[in-house]
């Protein structure tokens, strides 16, 4: 009889059953937005299923209508004046998931059952496959509100979907929906939302009872071969991001999210810590 292991926490929900592991964020009122405990909660559970002989795939979703909204831009603004700080603490958990999932000798599926924006879209790229719901999207977001992209936002996308699209993303920030995501290469498969967590397990099993040694072997091929320089992509976001978050525009960004509003960055008076 297959065993089932079950465990949860404020921010993360954890459960392992016939050789597949299944995290979901668990922050829905925030539309699972990261912060630092829900992020290094994710690096543990990562941690934990490398280690484990009994996990053989993992899938990675969300709780509610959202699968990640991003960095949580209200507890980042409650660290003023030096939300770059902040910042800075959070990429690094961030940064050490991203890696470690694509260290991870085992597939990943993303099942986005909802909105994928800014590091979330970065987590749902990071994993091997992707599924979403009729109803999912995703969104770059940093520069709308004065930040540039983390957790290999800016390796990814251009991989998946070529520099030219990347740079459309980037600079005019539209919102994509599952479709599209769909026709661009983003995602994998696009089901109804009713049907998303079924179809999910269906693909995690598969996984689950697939080589393992080839599954860990090929990974690594095509992390070396298309996302070779993914470890300097995310030292200079991390970077970047730092920089530019103690800058006015990002000041200006922070301040129009939270009133709800288009921000005015003509009117900061120059860029600050560009």
């Amino acid at each position: 009889m297959a065993m089932s292991h079950q465990q949860g926490s404020d921010v993360l929900t954890f459960d392992v059953r016939a050789g597949v592991a299944t995290a979901a964020l668990a922050r829905p009122a925030a539309y699972n937005a990261l912060d630092l405990d829900l992020t290094a909660a994710l690096v543990g559970r990562v941690e934990e299923c490398r280690e484990r002989d009994d996990v053989r795939a993992v899938v990675i979703t969300g709780s509610g209508r959202a699968f990640c909204a991003g960095g949580d831009m209200r507890v980042t603004a409650s660290h003023q004046p030096r939300p770059d700080r902040y910042l800075r603490e959070l990429t690094k958990y961030l940064h050490r998931l991203i890696a470690d999932l694509r260290a991870l000798p085992k597939p990943v599926l993303a099942a986005v059952n909802g909105a994928a924006v800014g590091a979330g879209f970065s987590l749902a790229m990071a994993c091997d496959l992707r599924i979403a719901a009729e109803s999912a999207y995703f969104k770059q977001a940093y520069t709308s509100i004065g930040l540039v992209p983390d957790g290999g936002w800016s390796t990814f996308v251009p991989a998946a979907i070529g520099y030219a699209r990347a740079s459309h993303l980037l600079l005019l920030d539209p919102q994509v929906p599952a479709a599209t995501a769909l026709q661009w290469g983003l995602v994998d498969e696009v089901v109804p939302d009713a049907v998303l967590p079924e179809r999910a397990r269906e693909l995690a099993d598969r996984l689950a009872a697939g080589p393992a040694a080839a599954y860990a072997r090929g990974k690594q091929l095509i992390t070396a071969g298309s996302l070779a320089h993914l470890h300097d992509g995310l030292e200079m976001e991390r970077e970047f991001i730092v920089r530019v978050a103690a800058g006015r525009e990002f000041a200006e960004g922070v301040r129009a999210f939270l009133e709800k509003r288009a921000p005015d960055f003509r009117g900061v008076g120059g860029p600050g810590g560009a």
